[in-house]
């Protein structure tokens, strides 16, 4: 298995599905914004900078053609649509997929692994904006797979690709201060390091992080060279600060939708684990440095 499972990631966003486009909108952007230290800037202002950014850098506009990999609900591909571009998005999630072709947008319930030329065609430009964290599980890492891994995800997005056409990455790594993987273990003492890192793994299961930026720079390099890189730890801690006050705020048809959701409270430890924990586990370790975010930009070789 070299990515999280269908079964994982409807844990993580399609069991929770109308929560976030009740809290984030409809077309629900669950990545990074990007706000420069600008932070008066609203939520919806920071992630437009972003899509922006993404635009800019890998040439998106009239008749250019973008893959979205992990798609999410669609914000790139609209965003793609609005620039006159034409959007193709691929994702695990049952529900992002429903939702986003009810918003007309071309996605399909796909493995990136199953990805290639022949399956859409050619693209001027591929992103991929939070998926990659996905991408590889930890039986992968623990079999020493994972730069296999990364190296297949972008052999086959260079394979899509026009001769100079980029690639865009934004993806959480593990930071400067991450201790040692086997100290992990979500019967550490509360508050430690440890704990928040497995709190993490129970809310995002099937999935681990990258080394660095180092490594997935690495992985790259036989067909994708790096362009530019830059971290985005400091803009991720606000936007999950923005995220959590949004996710907060009641209203009665996010109510009725979480009373759904006693059942699998009262009968799943994991689930009151991941989400009724309290705490915001990967903004803690943002702000600890324990995880690192960054935006890559690659083009073919």
């Amino acid at each position: 298995m070299a990515l999280a499972d269908r079964n994982d990631l409807e844990f993580t966003y399609s069991l929770i599905d109308r929560i976030f486009r009740l809290s984030l909108g409809e077309l629900a952007d669950f990545s990074g914004a990007k706000y420069d230290g600008n932070y008066s800037l609203s939520l919806e202002e920071a992630q437009r900078r972003k899509h922006e950014y993404v635009a800019e850098r890998v040439r998106i506009g009239p008749g250019r053609r973008v893959l979205d990999l992990g798609c999410g609900w669609g914000p790139l591909l609209n965003f793609v649509r609005g620039c006159g571009g034409q959007g193709v998005g691929v994702t695990l999630s049952c529900a992002q997929v429903e939702a986003c072709r009810r918003h007309g947008l071309d996605v399909h319930l796909m493995d990136v692994r199953e990805v290639d030329r022949d399956t859409f065609g050619p693209f001027d430009a591929v992103a991929s904006l939070g998926a990659f964290e996905h991408f590889c599980s930890p039986e992968d890492h623990r079999a020493g797979r994972q730069d296999d891994v990364y190296r297949d995800v972008f052999a086959r997005a260079a394979s899509v690709l026009r001769d100079g056409g980029r690639m865009y990455l934004q993806t959480m790594v593990f930071g400067r201060n991450m201790i040692p993987i086997d100290d992990v273990s979500i019967d550490a003492p509360r508050g430690s390091d440890a704990w928040y890192l497995a709190l993490m793994q129970h809310q995002f299961p099937g999935s681990f992080l990258p080394f660095g930026a180092e490594q997935v720079i690495r992985a790259a390099e036989p067909c994708l060279g790096l362009v530019e890189s830059s971290s985005g730890r400091l803009d991720y801690i606000e936007t999950i600060k923005q995220w959590r006050a949004r996710f907060a705020k009641r209203s009665f048809r996010k109510t009725v939708m979480k009373a759904r959701l006693v059942p699998r409270y009262l009968t799943s430890s994991e689930f009151r684990l991941a989400f009724t924990s309290g705490v915001s586990a990967n903004s803690v370790c943002f702000e600890r440095e324990l995880l690192d975010h960054h935006r890559l930009v690659f083009e073919k070789r």
